[in-house]
């Protein structure tokens, strides 16, 4: 399986040579903070099949504690990739292009999210970080 993504301003590209696994939405308020919404929605990647394609030169990287990361387009915004060590780890879906074949199979710190969001009744949520491969 291939699957490719983009930033809002299509200059930066990146494909992966494989599918994407452990989707997730991070209700914390940093990712609210990082990704300007209630939320992030983020799928894990083997890094050895992740490949930019061009524009990575725009990349604009932010390393917070513990080694984790973002990297985003300096020139629109997009956050495009979540980062460990240096190494690409995961992809944002919303810049996915097409259907990646994959679904959010829960939905992590919940017990820190914003007042105002309302999380549908019968989703898999964790008031912290999910156990190992749950």
């Amino acid at each position: 399986m291939q699957i490719s993504g983009e930033c809002f301003c299509g200059e930066v590209k990146y494909r992966i040579d494989g599918k994407l696994h452990d989707a997730r939405s991070c209700h914390c308020s940093r990712c609210r903070k990082a990704f300007n919404a209630q939320a992030s929605v983020y799928a894990l990647v083997n890094p050895p099949e992740f490949t930019w394609v061009s524009g990575n030169y725009l990349l604009t990287t932010y390393v917070s504690d513990y080694d984790f990361g973002l990297q985003f387009c300096s020139k629109c915004g997009s956050t495009l990739c979540g980062i460990y060590k240096g190494e690409v780890h995961g992809v944002t879906l919303g810049c996915v292009v097409g259907d990646p074949q994959i679904e959010i199979g829960k939905h992590i710190f919940v017990g820190s999210k914003a007042q105002w969001e309302i999380i549908p009744d019968g989703v898999l949520q964790y008031d912290e970080d999910a156990p190992e491969n749950a």
